[in-house]
């Protein structure tokens, strides 16, 4: 027999409260004896049924485990791509204390939340690259998250369907196409210039891989910081101005049987996300069997509490007039 809950020093702690109140109830019962008389008998009989049940509770409270069986544990996972713009209006500051340093610290958060997943880092403007493949190591992603600047990629304008499309060829370059448990969370302030947008889209919805757009920004917006000075707009010779545009994002979600999440002034939905991502069926990655022993203290609480029923429905008389 295994025990769930061998617990030596609750048992004994019981078994001492038990024994002191009921050498108390034997105190009244001797005190009683010497005026009236009083069937011990009963009083025998009603100490071995109380008993009885005490030790049962105790059985079923160190939950018995008796007999073996195979069970088979699965180990799940998924693969999941994020895919962080690195354009210059990412460095704008509406967001404290930058909108990409407030993206790498909640992403190193977030990663520490999907351990049993391979994760891959795609970074981008108005190309794509892979940062880092997908791999279980957190210490690598971790690693390659604090690396992160806008000055990593040409900044030319941003394309949004560039790192789309390069997840789903390194997701079809993977040897198991069939595994549906496949996500990417697009952060982006949801500028695009791009045009190959809906093609890519239809794509990952064939493939069931589920784009999950995090906006980050402001609707206000903020100024460009480049240097000692900002970014200009050479059509009206002022500072240019970055906000948040969230249509592309919602529609790149919706499009893909996703979900939209903001970071901006008034919400920050990074324990959303991470709820929506956990939600994902995952794939088995490895499989073991282990023996498995079956918990029985029902059977013990069940007889105890017919006992303490029978006790409390049908008292015996100890006392004779």
């Amino acid at each position: 027999m295994i025990w769930a809950y061998p617990s030596t020093g609750l048992s004994i702690l019981l078994i001492g409260l038990f024994s002191l109140l009921y050498g108390i109830y034997l105190y009244r019962f001797w005190r009683i004896n010497q005026r009236l008389q009083v069937k011990k008998r009963s009083l025998v009989w009603k100490c071995v049924l109380r008993t009885l049940y005490f030790a049962l509770f105790l059985i079923a409270l160190a939950g018995p485990s008796i007999g073996s069986s195979l069970k088979e544990i699965k180990q799940e996972g998924k693969d999941i791509f994020l895919a962080i713009d690195l354009s210059q209006s990412m460095n704008a500051q509406d967001i404290n204390p930058s909108r990409l340093q407030r993206v790498k610290f909640e992403m190193k958060n977030l990663v520490k939340n999907f351990s049993s997943d391979r994760i891959g880092i795609i970074i981008f403007s108005s190309e794509a690259f892979i940062q880092c493949p997908l791999t279980f190591d957190q210490n690598v992603i971790q690693l390659h998250l604090d690396g992160l600047n806008t000055n990593l990629v040409p900044n030319y304008g941003t394309d949004v369907a560039s790192p789309l499309n390069m997840a789903y060829q390194k997701f079809q370059n993977e040897n198991d196409q069939e595994n549906t448990s496949k996500a990417i969370i697009l952060i982006s302030d949801g500028e695009d210039f791009g045009e190959n947008l809906p093609p890519v889209l239809e794509k990952l919805a064939e493939q069931g891989i589920r784009v999950f757009s995090l906006g980050v920004g402001t609707e206000e917006g903020a100024t460009i910081p480049r240097g000692n000075s900002v970014v200009m707009d050479p059509q009206v010779n002022r500072p240019a101005i970055t906000r948040l545009d969230a249509t592309n994002l919602k529609t790149i979600a919706t499009r893909t049987d996703g979900a939209y999440f903001e970071i901006s002034d008034v919400s920050v939905d990074i324990p959303q996300l991470i709820n929506a991502v956990e939600r994902l069926e995952g794939t088995v990655m490895a499989s073991r069997m282990v023996e498995a022993s079956a918990n029985k203290y029902f059977y013990f609480l069940a007889a105890a509490l017919v006992l303490a029923l029978i006790d409390l429905m049908l008292p015996l008389r100890t006392i004779s007039i």
